[in-house]
């Protein structure tokens, strides 16, 4: 209910043009490299993100801040929210007139991206600003389009995963590898497979949709009624032939993908899953998942996709957050991020545009060991499609599924 109350709220601001609104709010932020450095000292950054995983949040508070803070004498102050909670924030602001927001940065893709550049609380462009664009693979397609929509310099590339299932070996002796063998699985182990009702779940159920229609490119370019009819409805009836079956008989679904983790970890459940390929050796070194964890792909393949990081358009620290996005994406701060016992999210740098030695470095990651080799999952790749599908996707699973 409320992700529609705010999606009605963006559609009202969005036709009273709030992007002239905010037009001259806020500082710009120069060319000259040295003089955004040079005026970014001694400012403090907010920066809104989700905050739901430990190791995450380590790497930001133990490594980027002391960084951030050392080296371009920043202050970052992370503050927790997503999503919903980054949008309605921001609404409130435009609604209240305010002079300057309380965000200066925020994480975000997709469905938040879409909103936010509809009422025009994003600032833009400012890609090309940043020094260390010059390594991102802008090439890639699940980099430089966020479900289906051109970032135009709008938000900066930062991370880049593929969604897996990940299964305990000890409890599933060979994992279903396709939709109609995970029928057949579910239908003989009652009780052990179901999925998270928040972005992780939706995004295998927008997986599930797309591989049942056969045809990935159906689901190219903007949304499309006819498709997202035909192939729901085909989605629906798959959940609903398996949904006695699932966890709880299906009269229930976790809330978030943090409390499914759980269930996994103490054998209430034989699956989980993750929007980080790599996720599995992240969670065999914390000790949350047993070391019988694996992670896989389905034969029809699983979304991939980057979350970004953008510039709020009421920020009067524009250029300081500018320095911090800079350097998250430097090949320094992206080769930690992607060490398992760190994060293990996948790097938006092209390895070939670094040096040889960094080149080397990233290559030798050795720590991911349970988790799908990244190349080869690469060919089950499917592309984010429009955000109105995951909009539909949230309201319909509540409807015709979780109510039922």
């Amino acid at each position: 209910m409320l992700r529609n109350i705010i999606f009605l709220f963006v559609i009202i601001l969005s036709g009273c043009n709030s992007e002239k609104q905010q037009s001259d709010k806020g500082e710009e932020i120069s060319d000259d490299w040295s003089e955004v450095l040079k005026s970014s000292r001694g400012k403090k950054v907010t920066w809104m993100m989700w905050q739901g995983d430990p190791y995450i949040n380590k790497y930001v508070s133990s490594y980027v801040v002391p960084n951030v803070k050392e080296k371009f004498g920043i202050d970052l102050e992370v503050v927790s929210g997503q999503g919903n909670q980054i949008v309605s924030t921001l609404i409130a602001e435009l609604e209240a007139g305010s002079s300057s927001s309380e965000l200066d940065m925020v994480w975000i893709n997709g469905e938040t991206f879409y909103q936010l550049r509809q009422i025009g609380a994003l600032h833009g462009p400012f890609l090309e600003k940043l020094p260390n664009t010059k390594f991102i693979d802008f090439s890639n397609k699940f980099i430089n389009k966020d479900f289906q929509q051109s970032i135009d310099g709008y938000e900066c590339p930062w991370g880049n995963v593929q969604l897996a299932l990940i299964y305990n070996k000890d409890m599933v002796e060979e994992p279903p590898k396709s939709l109609k063998e995970l029928k057949t699985w579910v239908k003989d182990n009652p009780g052990q497979f179901t999925l998270s009702n928040d972005f992780t779940g939706i995004t295998l159920l927008k997986s599930w949709m797309i591989g049942l229609s056969g045809d990935p490119e159906l689901f190219t370019g903007e949304f499309s009624e006819e498709v997202y009819s035909k192939y729901s409805d085909k989605l629906w009836d798959y959940i609903k032939e398996i949904k006695p079956y699932l966890w709880r008989q299906g009269e229930t679904f976790p809330a978030n993908i943090a409390q499914m983790h759980q269930l996994f970890s103490n054998g209430e459940l034989a699956f989980t899953m993750s929007n980080n390929d790599g996720e599995v050796d992240n969670k065999i070194l914390q000790g949350l998942f047993p070391e019988s964890s694996r992670a896989f792909i389905f034969n029809e393949g699983t979304i991939r996709n980057s979350h970004y990081l953008g510039i709020v358009e009421g920020s009067d620290k524009k250029e300081a957050a500018a320095v911090v996005i800079n350097y998250l994406i430097s090949p320094e701060a992206q080769l930690h991020k992607m060490k398992p016992s760190v994060w293990g999210d996948g790097t938006v740098l092209s390895l070939n545009e670094l040096p040889d030695s960094l080149k080397v470095a990233f290559e030798s990651i050795e720590e991911r060991k349970y988790a799908p080799d990244r190349e080869e999952i690469y060919e089950l790749a499917l592309e984010e499609p429009a955000p109105e599908y995951m909009i539909r996707l949230f309201e319909d699973f509540r409807q015709k599924i979780i109510e039922q």
